[in-house]
C-alpha cells in the first residue's frame, strides 16, 4: 500500500475526508512535514513534495499521542504540529494547497506544543497540549480560534487542566462544551475553553464521540464507554 523506508519516517496521525480521500500526517524527513493522501480509499498514497507545503521549522515535527492532531470540517484540513515549534498547517481544498499559522501555545523544546486539535465548524476550533513530562504545567497550553485558525488565543491559562493528549468538541452542542483527556483525567468545559470542571482522575490517552451523550475512550490496555447525558 505504502512504504518508507527513511530512517526519519515516523506518521503521527490518519483522517479521511470520505470513503477514497485521506490523510496521514508525520515526522519531517526533509525540511518539511510528511504528509501523505491517498484519492483511492487507501490503495495507493502519494506523499507530497515539500515545494506544495511550508517549510518546517527546526525542532517542528508532531506527538502520536492520540490521533488527533488532523481536524476536517468538508473540504477543510488543520494539521497540528508541535515541539520546539508548534504551528497549524491549513488545507481548504482536501490537501491540494496549504497555508500554516503561528500559535501561541507553549512550544520550544521536544516534548512542548498541540497534542491535539478538533473544530466544530469551518471556524471555530480548540488544541491542547502541553508538556507530557510536566502533566501539571497549566501555561498557555489551552488555545482557541474563531477565524478558521488564521489566529488564536490562549485561554485558561494558568489554570487547569494541565497536559493532555486529546480535545473534542461534543456534538450538537454549539461549540461550546468540549471534553479533554489525558493520562492526569477527564476534564470537561461547557464554555468554549474558558472554565474547566475536572470530571474523573481515571486516565485515558484519546477519545471519540458517538453521538452527545456517549463516547469511546482508550486507554492502557483497555477501551472504555463513557455516558455524559442521557
Amino acid at each position: 500500500v505504502y512504504k518508507e523506508n527513511h530512517p526519519k519516517a515516523f506518521y503521527d496521525s490518519m483522517d479521511f475526508w470520505n470513503d477514497q480521500e485521506g490523510i496521514a500526517i508525520g515526522d519531517p524527513t526533509d525540511d518539511c512535514m510528511s504528509i501523505i493522501i491517498t484519492r483511492d480509499g487507501g490503495n495507493t498514497w502519494n506523499k507530497l513534495s515539500c515545494n506544495e507545503l511550508p517549510k518546517a521549522k527546526e525542532g517542528e515535527a508532531a506527538f502520536a499521542a492520540s490521533d488527533t492532531n488532523i481536524a476536517i470540517v468538508g473540504d477543510n484540513t488543520w494539521v497540528a504540529t508541535g515541539g520546539k515549534a508548534s504551528r497549524v498547517l491549513f488545507s481548504p481544498d482536501k490537501g491540494k494547497t496549504w497555508k500554516v499559522y503561528d500559535t501561541p501555545i507553549i512550544q520550544g523544546t521536544e516534548t512542548t506544543g498541540m497534542y491535539s486539535i478538533d473544530f466544530y465548524d469551518e471556524l471555530n476550533g480548540f488544541a491542547i497540549g502541553g508538556d507530557y513530562t510536566k502533566p501539571n504545567d497549566n501555561a498557555a497550553n489551552k488555545i482557541r480560534t474563531k477565524d478558521g485558525g488564521k489566529t488564536w488565543q490562549v485561554v485558561a491559562k494558568g489554570e487547569n487542566p494541565g497536559y493532555r493528549s486529546c480535545v473534542q468538541y461534543i456534538p450538537n452542542r454549539e461549540g461550546k462544551e468540549l471534553v479533554t483527556i489525558g493520562f492526569k483525567g477527564i476534564d470537561y468545559s461547557y464554555d468554549e475553553g474558558y472554565n474547566w470542571n475536572h470530571l474523573s482522575d481515571e486516565g485515558f490517552y484519546t477519545i471519540r464521540f458517538l453521538n452527545d451523550s456517549i463516547a469511546y475512550a482508550a486507554g492502557k490496555g483497555r477501551i472504555s464507554k463513557l455516558t455524559f447525558r442521557e
